[in-house]
């Protein structure tokens, strides 16, 4: 395991560093905030001990840097200021988890291990496709064999929900839910009424259809 520890107190800092060098894992230090930015997007690390108090640049805000310049890396901090708040604000900075001084090393090395442990977070996709069918999810655009399809905001969503379920058989009740936010059976047509006009834009242009009716059931989409 390979250990960043962000740390300004001389004796915390090597009490970490010589427990760590004790159990065979390796570490850099630094001392403000400015630095350990610097050392976190420059190398790889396992993980990252971080305290709120630092010079230069202050923990929340090296952390709050940290994400903004997507380093996924485990972050724990390590600090005095132990009140429910402080607690909220360094989760809610970007760290994974929050240790209040003074701690003992076992614990320390415990949540250590099992920052390391999970696994790692995938990135969501930016585009999703089903056979020459393609909707950019930053754009909201929509092409099928490379020609352009304009569709409404809520066809939009209802292809997005299809699309996300390929090869799935999705409910009338599912897509209210997911689609339209109705708990609620509105008792209209809706759906087959949007489903429609997906079909017109989708399907009926190209030689193939990709959106099924399972009778009885709902619907599919799936090349």
């Amino acid at each position: 395991m390979r250990v960043l520890i962000v740390e300004d107190d001389a004796e915390t800092a090597e009490y970490i560093s010589s427990s760590l060098k004790s159990l065979g894992h390796t570490f850099e230090l630094a001392s403000d905030g400015k630095q350990a930015f610097l050392h976190a997007l420059d190398s790889d690390f396992d993980v990252m001990v971080v305290d709120r108090m630092l010079p230069g640049l202050d923990g929340l805000t090296l952390v709050k840097s940290i994400r903004g310049a997507d380093v996924k890396t485990p972050i724990i901090f390590l600090s005095a200021m132990n009140d429910i708040h402080d607690r909220i604000d360094g989760l809610e900075a970007g760290a994974d988890d929050y240790l209040v001084k003074p701690f003992a090393f076992s614990e320390l090395f415990a949540r250590l291990t099992a920052l390391v442990r999970r696994p790692p977070i995938q990135a969501e996709p930016t585009t999703l496709r089903v056979a020459d069918l393609e909707v950019n999810l930053i754009a909201h655009s929509v092409t099928r064999s490379g020609q352009t399809i304009a569709i409404q905001p809520r066809e939009y969503r209802l292809l997005v929900f299809l699309m996300r379920n390929e090869g799935r058989v999705v409910t009338r009740t599912m897509l209210l839910e997911s689609v339209w936010d109705f708990h609620f059976d509105p008792k209209t047509n809706v759906v087959e009424t949007h489903i429609s006009r997906l079909r017109q834009k989708i399907d009926k242009p190209f030689e193939r259809d990709l959106i099924h009716t399972v009778r009885g059931f709902g619907y599919s989409l799936h090349a």
